[in-house]
């Protein structure tokens, strides 16, 4: 092996301060050409959905800051309130977050009074959970907030818009799910779609 293979004729030695990054041009904040993917990438939708997503849950973010909580706390809370005495193991099926993670948030809830533990009747070793009147306060506080926005966004369209939108978030959902707190969630909204 040749020593020379290393070395460099013309040395220069560059520090993070050297390296200079130009400034994009204007059309940089351009959406990228759908090269190579025939047009079979649903950009459009894609992108609605994480805008849609992003103002949907900011709106209870502001409000949860001040309470020193996140979005993980808000769905807890959302279906502890939504469904009384669910099961921690549910719970955990439905949030698809580990034990550890569930843990910490559940901890802080209960801590805090927004959430209450009690033993199964049948079963001592399930750990059913229940929003308190504090925590049924905050929930309801931020689905008003969501309910404001989906009411703005539905009021811009006919009822069958509407159906369709449901119909498309229903369809978006994997049926396969094994989820009993889904199973209720269907079934309700079958339910619904029946009357």
């Amino acid at each position: 092996m040749r020593a020379d293979r290393f070395v460099t004729l013309n040395p220069r030695y560059v520090n993070m301060p050297d390296i200079n990054f130009a400034t994009p041009p204007q059309s940089a904040a351009e959406p990228r050409p759908a090269a190579g993917d025939g047009g079979n990438l649903r950009w459009d939708i894609i992108e609605l959905l994480f805008f849609a997503y992003r103002d949907f849950v900011g709106d209870p973010d502001q409000e949860l800051e001040a309470f020193g909580f996140g979005r993980a706390h808000h769905r807890v809370m959302h279906f502890v309130y939504r469904y009384p005495g669910l099961k921690v193991a549910d719970l955990l099926d439905v949030l698809r977050i580990t034990k550890q993670s569930l843990g910490r948030v559940l901890k802080q809830l209960l801590d805090e009074g927004y959430i209450v533990q009690k033993t199964g009747d049948n079963d001592r070793r399930q750990r059913l959970l229940y929003a308190t009147p504090k925590g049924e306060a905050l929930v309801q506080k931020l689905a008003g907030l969501q309910t404001t926005r989906i009411t703005k966004a539905l009021s811009e369209m006919t009822p069958q818009d509407a159906e369709t939108v449901k119909r498309f978030l229903r369809a978006m959902i994997d049926r396969n799910d094994p989820d009993k707190v889904l199973e209720t969630i269907f079934a309700t909204v079958d339910q619904d779609a029946k009357e």
